[in-house]
């Protein structure tokens, strides 16, 4: 842990050791925030820590499945950044693509439990913090534009983030009166190392690969960050990032049946 005690506001941030988490933790570390990493993986929040200014972050072991392990890891990042949390950024999670019948019982479990209990999990532990927090309090729920609507090769992956979209707007709803605000970030496929991992246990080709012959653009991951800024200081229900995560939506918003068929099509 490399932290101490610190002024000003207070960012937690799930999967804090790489990709999108260590892009969130610099965009805010930059504006002058305390940042409290949080990963399963030391050697990673080390080397993100390093990008941060010195004495302005803490590093805290957490599986976001482990719901002490939630309560432990906020309450030690609270007593490094000077007793307050402002920000959780509930951004832990893990991919898994390839046809539902190819993918084994143990990656579905890992996936849904990751990506949406865990999820869950941290926002009721988050939620005394922010509360406490007052005025400026946001839970950030990294969604994503397979959340917008469900596309095969991603069912598994897809109903976790559809299921964080919806969590959002209920907790945006069930928390509005104690001056909370609850967010989502929906990305379309973002630069992190999660692309070179493979679709699925089963599957040969990585992530990157399978994107990159559909056609699609793959948006830096700084883009993310600067819209987790937005998204925790604007209205915005839910923040799209990508032109892929923009064309969703505007096709399911416009011409659902349109989007849907098409997406038949391309399995046939």
């Amino acid at each position: 842990m490399n932290g101490g005690a610190a002024g000003g506001r207070v960012l937690f941030v799930t999967g804090g050791a790489s990709g999108i988490g260590r892009a969130i933790a610099r965009r805010f570390a930059a504006a002058g925030w305390f940042v409290a990493l949080a990963d399963v993986d030391a050697d990673g929040m080390a080397a993100a820590g390093a990008l941060l200014p010195e004495g302005r972050w803490s590093a805290h072991a957490l599986d976001v499945r482990d719901a002490a392990a939630w309560e432990r890891a906020l309450a030690e990042a609270a007593d490094e950044g000077g007793g307050r949390i402002d920000v959780v950024a509930n951004n832990a999670g893990v991919p898994l693509g390839g046809p539902l019948a190819e993918c084994s019982v143990a990656e579905i479990e890992r996936v849904i439990a990751i990506n949406l209990t865990g999820a869950t999990l941290g926002a009721r532990a988050a939620h005394r913090w922010l509360a406490q927090a007052g005025k400026g309090a946001c839970l950030l729920n990294t969604a994503s534009a397979a959340a917008i609507h469900g596309a095969p090769g991603t069912s598994v992956y897809a109903a976790t983030k559809a299921g964080l979209a919806a969590l959002t707007e209920a907790l945006d709803a069930e928390w509005a009166g104690q001056g909370i605000a609850v967010r989502s970030l929906m990305p379309g496929f973002i630069d992190t190392p999660l692309l070179a991992h493979p679709t699925h246990t089963a599957g040969s080709s990585a992530i990157r690969a399978v994107v990159e012959r559909a056609g699609l653009e793959i948006t830096p991951v700084e883009a993310v960050a600067e819209a987790a800024w937005r998204a925790v200081h604007g209205r915005r229900l839910h923040t799209l990032v990508g032109p892929t995560a923009r064309r969703l939506a505007l096709l399911e918003r416009w011409a659902p049946g349109l989007l849907h068929r098409g997406l038949k099509r391309r399995v046939r």
